[in-house]
């Protein structure tokens, strides 16, 4: 419009005026600088947002992942994770940066719209029309573009879990000499990554040139309606303005195409996204859940329980057992038994088909989750350190404990010794997952950590499977330190490690085929028998044939 009355008021032949052409630089000039402010005004907002949004979502993603049910952590690879916290997240990114962007877009568009009708309705008419092919391309060109960037985004998502599990199993892979054949199946999923983002990518540039076109196209058209203009039906700045403004016309239809593409990736991550936020959360607490105290007896009770990972293939099947405050008891028996399903079920991990699982007296669902765990503390079979030093892992269960208290726990496990030869102390740090320690000297930090819990009930899944003989002894020193006046619940393949506890439980099967103390369970003659006489250092190396014997024997 500008561009117009400078034409018509200061270049055409007679109409010569300076003043006219000073108006019109002022007026440029005072455009230029309005759409500076707003546009700084624009980015300083649209940044700040941007920044916010995100940081909800990853707090949204984060803490609804410390959440949902091992199930389905069991059952998703984390690198997959990993791609729906990041690249998923960096989508929407991109997309957020945009999005405000093309609002200002929309705008001018029908802005520079209605500016045509009113300077010449027949002009903007035949502008217009190209508007509908544009439709017509874009609705034929949407659901194979939908369908080309979700498929991008989950070959990423594949490509990025397979790094990662690469990553994680480097010793694995390096010790089985696997690098050349890791390669090749990593070099599938990168290709058909690659494959499908040129396909994606093939889609979201095909627009621009079909709207560079259809530009050249009204552009033609309005030169050609120029006839009208030697007929002096229409001034030479309106022809001149409509140029521009159709130069102007598609821009934003250029952009508003690009930003479509980005929108349509940032659709299919976010659908990714909220596969996630919308995960159900099986195992919550009950409005009424009551708070278990610290001053609760410890006991543990399974009544009639059924419990299965898939409920039509239960692994524990009408368990019932007693466990009294005080007491350790050993679970033992055969891979696939149900040892570690039934330690979970005390923690609550999971939630029984039918039955119930008691702790203190209560059903563990008519519980607060939290007040359960700070009475249940478990040392599993592969600890899990986090990085950060040894005083914080030691304290992680319980972060208001003095530093006193974590040197007492660590020195009556054993650990303190290995402790303060490290460079550091207890402060010193620690690798990803205590990598810079042995298994061992993991294994005993954790213990210190289950003593610092102070928890009435604890529970050792596996704990020495993987540890050398003096190791062993020194756990097994720190054991009789952690089960006094605590519930023992143990489970473990080493004879060493089971003797010593009150009752032990055979199971086969999810069912309970021996109880007794060691003593008891000799006299039996059943599995327990078998393996002790056998001298088999673990019940896994019973061969198939023996269980199958000693199982039908004990149960007669």
């Amino acid at each position: 419009m500008i561009i117009r009355y400078a034409v018509e008021h200061a270049i055409t032949p007679g109409s010569r005026d300076g003043s006219a052409l000073l108006a019109a630089a002022g007026a440029f000039f005072l455009a230029i600088l309005v759409n500076r402010v707003a546009s700084y005004m624009q980015q300083s907002v649209i940044g700040k947002m941007v920044e916010v949004v995100l940081f909800d979502i990853r707090r949204a993603m984060f803490g609804h992942l410390q959440k949902v049910s091992l199930s389905f952590m069991d059952q998703t690879e984390v690198g997959r994770l990993m791609s729906r916290l990041q690249g998923d997240v960096s989508s929407i990114q991109e997309f957020l940066e945009t999005s405000v962007l093309s609002v200002g877009d929309i705008a001018l568009l029908f802005g520079i719209i209605f500016v045509m009708l009113w300077l010449d309705l027949s002009l903007g008419l035949l502008t217009l029309s190209v508007l509908p092919v544009l439709f017509i391309v874009r609705m034929s060109w949407l659901p194979s573009a939908r369908n080309a960037f979700m498929a991008a985004t989950e070959t990423n998502s594949a490509t990025n879990g397979a790094l990662a599990e690469a990553i994680h199993g480097v010793r694995a892979v390096q010790s089985m000499d696997r690098q050349q054949i890791n390669f090749l199946l990593y070099d599938d999923k990168a290709h058909a990554n690659l494959k499908t983002q040129l396909t994606a990518a093939k889609y979201a540039q095909v627009m621009v040139p079909i709207v560079d076109t259809l530009t050249g196209l009204a552009m033609a058209g309005i030169v050609l309606g120029g006839s009208k203009v030697l007929n002096d039906r229409i001034d030479v700045g309106v022809t001149i303005a409509f140029l521009f403004y159709i130069q102007r016309f598609f821009d934003p239809i250029r952009s508003l195409t690009l930003q479509y593409s980005v929108m349509q990736r940032a659709m299919a991550s976010g659908k990714r996204l909220t596969e996630v936020l919308d995960l159900d959360i099986e195992i919550h607490d009950k409005p009424d859940a009551k708070a278990l105290s610290p001053q609760m007896d410890g006991s543990v009770e399974f009544r009639n329980v059924t419990f299965g990972y898939d409920p039509k293939h239960p692994v524990l099947k009408n368990i019932s057992l007693k466990v009294s405050p005080g007491e350790t008891v050993a679970l033992v028996g055969p891979t696939g038994s149900g040892k570690s399903s039934a330690i979970a079920l005390v923690h609550r991990f999971y939630d029984v088909q039918r039955g119930q699982v008691l702790v203190g007296g209560y059903d563990v669902r008519d519980l607060t989750q939290e007040s359960l765990g700070r009475q249940v503390a478990m040392v599993l079979q592969e600890p899990f350190l986090f990085t950060g030093t040894i005083f914080d892992n030691i304290r992680y269960h319980r972060t208001d404990v003095r530093r006193d208290q974590v040197i007492e726990a660590a020195k009556a496990v054993g650990a303190h010794d290995f402790i303060v030869s490290l460079a550091g102390g207890y402060d010193a740090p620690l690798g990803e997952r205590g990598g810079n320690l042995s298994l061992g000297q993991r294994q005993l930090i954790s213990f210190a950590r289950a003593l610092v819990a102070d928890a009435k009930i604890l529970v050792l899944d596996e704990a020495t499977a993987n540890i050398d003989s003096y190791t062993e002894m020194l756990i097994q020193k720190a054991l009789t330190k952690l089960l006094e006046g605590r519930t023992g619940l143990v489970i473990a393949h080493r004879l060493a490690t089971i003797r010593n506890a009150d009752r032990i439980i055979v199971l086969q099967n999810g069912e309970v085929i021996e109880t007794g103390n060691h003593d008891q369970l000799m006299a039996m003659g059943g599995l327990y028998f078998k393996l002790y006489n056998l001298n088999y250092a673990s019940f896994d190396d019973l061969p198939e044939e023996q269980l199958d014997i000693t199982a039908k024997g004990g149960q007669t």
